[in-house]
């Protein structure tokens, strides 16, 4: 009888929650209690920052248009962010293009004061961690790595230096991912990841050692040009979705036998050198199209997805569909 009555309880009150309230109908003492309406510091603690948000393999494509860029993301889970950098005058300045571009809005002040900040909030010095911690972003999931992809719009021989000074604040804390040595499996995560992308040169990566950032290679190209990239070298590779596979012609996002036959091929062989894969440009609209897609993406062993729409990538948008 017990046992029925809380199951009927529990039932009740999933169904009101799922209604779109957010709190039961009990007692006003409980609901002060459960609103934290003292602000009682037993309720909080120094990591709860990003506690209860769940990682999600989501790619924050062009992330610093969100209204909060970096933020943003994390608030719904994602595990990578991607910023545009463009360098004038020994700054690195932020935006899709330079008409985009404001003094403000700085490679450092949107993402490595930003990400530092959060670090230092879920590492923090007390009476109980008396000695230095490197959890990441994620409160519930301290081990989860956060990837950073540095997309270099200007001159990379010129520009991949400032990125790499830029870093400098996360590395001198101990946060950064890092491979000590181009011969063996000697990479070492760390609470994040920095991956160059766009104009990033490859020979001022590869062959490189110690270091603590990465190259984003050409999914498309791992088994031919690019075959002598290891995970130590590009622990993610990228591809145009549009250029690989062209128009799915299917509003379902079902792919063609052909162009399934391509992306297993092209996700096997990454896989097959431990590099994991991420796809851009993929169609957003139709919605049921967009969904689709990465429904299959997602079915067939993709690593991340790459969203514009970060919310409904994490389910937390009406016209998801949780994909």
């Amino acid at each position: 009888m017990r046992q029925t009555l809380a199951v009927a309880a529990v039932a009740s009150l999933a169904a009101f929650l799922t209604a779109g309230n957010s709190t039961p109908d009990i007692s006003s003492t409980l609901q002060n209690i459960l609103a934290n309406t003292d602000r009682s510091d037993l309720y909080t603690y120094p990591t709860d920052l990003t506690r209860e948000i769940v990682p999600k393999a989501i790619h924050s494509h062009n992330d610093y248009w969100r209204d909060v860029p970096f933020y943003t993301a994390l608030s719904v889970g994602c595990v990578s962010v991607e910023a545009d950098v463009w360098l004038y005058n020994d700054t690195l300045y932020v935006g899709h293009e330079p008409s985009a571009l404001t003094t403000a809005r700085t490679f450092d002040s949107l993402y490595i004061q930003p990400i530092l900040s959060v670090l230092q909030r879920e590492n923090p010095f007390s009476a109980f961690a008396t000695s230095p911690t490197h959890n990441g972003v994620f409160d519930g999931y301290s081990s989860q790595t956060l990837y950073l992809f540095v997309d270099v719009k200007t001159a990379g021989e010129e520009t991949w230096p400032y990125v790499v000074s830029a870093l400098e604040p996360l590395r001198s804390a101990g946060y950064l991912s890092t491979v000590q040595s181009t011969t063996s499996t000697s990479f070492t995560s760390g609470a994040v990841t920095v991956i160059g992308t766009g104009n990033t040169p490859l020979d001022q990566i590869q062959g490189v050692a110690p270091r603590d950032y990465f190259y984003d290679a050409p999914l498309a190209l791992l088994s031919t040009s690019f075959s002598n990239i290891t995970s130590l070298v590009s622990p993610i590779a990228s591809t145009d979705f549009a250029a690989s596979f062209g128009k799915v012609a299917n509003t379902s996002g079902v792919f063609n036998e052909t162009q399934l036959a391509l992306l297993r091929k092209q996700i096997a062989e990454a896989h097959g050198k431990g590099v994991a894969t991420r796809y851009w440009d993929q169609p957003a609209w139709p919605i049921s199209l967009r969904n689709g897609v990465w429904k299959q993406l997602w079915d067939e062993g993709s690593d991340f997805i790459n969203a514009d729409d970060v919310l409904a990538a994490a389910g937390f948008s009406d016209e998801s569909n949780y994909w």
